[in-house]
C-alpha cells in the first residue's frame, strides 16, 4: 500500500504528502477547533458573568523594572506615597453609593478598612531597633498579600535586635486591578532594593536574613540562585522559606491563554478567574489570569535556576535554608519543596519543616492517604542530603502534638514534645496559615480586643451559597497552631548568629 496521498492543486496537478505530514496536519487542525471552542467557551462565561467593579479595573500601573532598580530603597517608598494616593483619588471618582458595602475594604469606615487597623499594612514598612541593630531582615510577602502577612515575623526579627525590612511587591496594596499588568521582574526588582537596603545597614559586619512567604518565598530563592549564576557571592546569611512557591499547577502556565478573550472589552471578565468581594483589608480576592501566570513565569526561573546551578556545581553557594511546609497544600505542590528543591541541596545545613495532617481516630479515615505518603518517606524512608522534622502527633489516640526530627544522612529520629495537642477541630494546616499566630488581629481565632474583623475566628453553621462571601474561603484554616514553634525554630538561628558575630567568625554572606 503506497504511503503518500494524493494532493489536488487549483491546477489539476497532484502532488504527494508523507501519511505522516497528513496526520500531524489533521492534528493540527483538531487543536485549534479545541483551542478556538474553548476560548469561545470562556467568552461566553466572562459575558454572562456579573460586571467588574471599579477596584478590577482601575490600573494602578507601577514603575517598571528598570525604574524600580534605578532608584533606592527611599525612592520606592517615595514612589509608592505617591501610587497609593493617585489610586484613592481615581477610585474614590469611580465608586458609587452602590459599590458602598459595610465588608468593602474600598469603604471609608467599612468593618474590613485597612485605617480600622494602627496602620495601613499595605504599604511598605521598616521595623528599626532602638539600640544598635544585631542584624537585617528582608520578608517578602505572597502572591495577592500584603506587608502585613509578614508583621507577625517583623516583629520576631525587630524583638531580637534585627532591622526588619517589608517591601510591598508591585501590583498589591492597592486593588486587584493592579495585578492585571504587575511582572515578575517588577517584583525581582523591589526584592533587589529592599536587599541593597539591607546590605547598607549590615555593612558587611552583621547578619542578613531573607525570608519569604509563598510566592515572596520563590522570589527570595530566586534572588540568590540569580546572584549565583551572575557570579556574585549570595548577599543572605539564612534563607526562611514559608510554604514557598516552588511548583505551581498546570493551570497557572497556560493561565495567559484563559485572558485572551479579555481582548475585547465586552469580554473583560475573563482576565479573571475569580472575581469576589473584596473583604479582607490586607489581601485581595479577586485574583486575575495574568498574576497566576507570572508566578508560573517566577517557578519556571527558579527551576531552571537550580538545575543551572546544580549542572556546575554551584548549590553549595546558597545561604542555609530552613523551610516551613503544610503536608497538604492546595496552593503550591508541597512534594515539589522536597523533590525540586531540597533533592537538590548537596550539603546538609538545610532543613524542611513539616506540618502533619491532624491522624487522630476520627479524622484520618477522612483523609486521602496519597497526599501524605511523600512526607511520611521523609522520616522512614532512604536518607537525605537535608534534615527533616516533622510536627504532628505519633498516636490515633493521643492529641498530644511533638516534632520529629531526623538528621541529614538519615540516623535515629529525634523526639521533641511540643506541650500543646492538635487542635481536634483541625484536620490540617493550609497555605495560607503558616505566617499567623492564633492571637492574629485578623486571621486568628483568638478574640483581640478593639479589632471588629477577625476572620480567623470565624466558625460558621448553616445552608450552602447564602453568604456574600464564599463559604469555603471562611473554612479554609488562616492561622498557625504551631506557630510558637516555628518562631522558636526561627529565633534559635538568631541565637547562633549572635554567637557567631561575637566570636569574629564573620557571615558567609558577606
Amino acid at each position: 500500500m503506497s504511503s503518500k496521498q494524493p494532493d489536488a492543486t487549483p491546477t489539476g496537478r497532484q502532488h504527494w504528502l508523507p501519511a505522516s505530514a497528513g496526520h500531524a496536519l489533521r492534528l493540527i487542525v483538531i487543536a485549534a477547533c479545541i483551542a478556538i471552542a474553548l476560548l469561545a467557551l470562556r467568552a461566553w462565561q466572562a459575558a454572562k458573568a456579573s460586571p467588574l467593579q471599579p477596584w478590577h479595573t482601575l490600573a494602578a500601573e507601577e514603575p517598571s523594572a528598570a525604574d524600580i532598580l534605578r532608584g533606592d530603597w527611599q525612592a520606592y517608598i517615595a514612589g509608592e506615597t505617591a501610587l497609593f494616593a493617585r489610586v484613592r483619588a481615581e477610585l474614590d471618582a469611580a465608586m458609587t453609593p452602590e459599590d458602598a458595602h459595610p465588608l468593602n475594604r474600598y469603604t471609608a469606615g467599612s468593618l474590613s478598612a485597612p485605617d480600622r487597623f494602627r496602620r495601613d499594612w499595605n504599604r511598605s514598612f521598616v521595623l528599626e531597633t532602638r539600640g544598635a541593630p544585631r542584624g537585617v531582615a528582608v520578608l517578602v510577602h505572597g502572591l495577592t498579600d500584603a506587608p502585613y502577612s509578614m508583621l507577625r515575623l517583623a516583629t520576631l526579627y525587630n524583638a531580637a535586635g534585627y532591622i526588619a525590612i517589608v517591601p510591598r511587591m508591585p501590583g498589591h496594596g492597592t486593588v486587584p486591578g493592579a495585578l492585571v499588568r504587575a511582572e515578575r521582574s517588577q517584583w525581582q526588582a523591589a526584592v533587589a532594593v529592599a536587599m541593597d537596603e539591607a546590605r547598607r545597614h549590615a555593612d558587611g559586619r552583621l547578619p542578613v536574613h531573607l525570608v519569604g512567604y509563598s510566592n515572596g518565598g520563590a522570589l527570595a530563592l530566586l534572588h540568590e540562585v540569580e546572584r549565583l549564576r551572575r557570579g556574585q557571592r549570595v548577599d543572605a546569611d539564612h534563607l526562611i522559606l514559608l510554604s514557598p512557591m516552588i511548583k505551581v499547577s498546570a493551570f497557572a502556565r497556560y493561565a495567559g491563554l484563559a485572558g485572551l478573550p479579555a481582548l475585547l472589552p465586552r469580554y473583560a471578565r475573563s482576565a479573571w478567574s475569580e472575581v469576589l468581594p473584596e473583604y479582607n483589608p490586607f489581601k485581595y480576592n479577586s485574583f486575575p489570569v495574568h498574576a497566576a501566570r507570572e508566578s508560573y513565569l517566577v517557578t519556571a526561573a527558579l527551576q531552571d535556576g537550580l538545575a543551572a546551578l546544580a549542572a556546575d556545581g554551584r548549590l553549595s553557594g546558597l545561604p542555609p535554608i530552613l523551610a516551613f511546609q503544610s503536608v497538604v497544600d492546595d496552593t503550591v505542590d508541597a512534594s515539589a519543596v522536597d523533590r525540586l528543591l531540597f533533592d537538590k541541596l548537596a550539603t546538609n545545613r538545610n532543613e524542611l519543616v513539616l506540618f502533619d495532617v491532624n491522624r487522630n481516630r476520627l479524622l484520618q479515615p477522612l483523609q486521602v492517604p496519597a497526599t501524605t505518603a511523600w512526607a511520611d518517606a521523609l522520616l522512614h524512608g532512604p536518607a537525605h542530603a537535608h534534615a527533616a522534622t516533622m510536627v504532628g502527633t505519633t498516636s490515633l489516640d493521643d492529641p498530644a502534638a511533638v516534632a520529629r526530627t531526623r538528621p541529614a544522612g538519615g540516623g535515629a529520629v529525634a523526639m521533641q514534645p511540643l506541650g500543646i495537642d492538635y487542635p481536634a477541630d483541625v484536620f490540617s494546616l493550609s497555605h495560607i496559615a503558616l505566617p499567623f499566630a492564633e492571637d492574629d488581629a485578623l486571621y486568628g481565632h483568638i478574640p483581640r480586643e478593639g479589632h471588629p474583623l477577625q476572620l480567623g475566628a470565624i466558625a460558621l453553621r448553616g445552608e450552602r451559597n447564602t453568604l456574600v462571601v464564599p463559604q469555603a474561603s471562611l473554612e479554609r484554616l488562616s492561622y498557625n497552631p504551631f506557630h510558637d514553634y516555628m518562631a522558636a525554630r526561627i529565633t534559635k538561628l538568631l541565637a547562633a548568629d549572635r554567637v557567631s558575630t561575637a566570636s569574629g567568625e564573620g557571615m558567609p554572606g558577606h
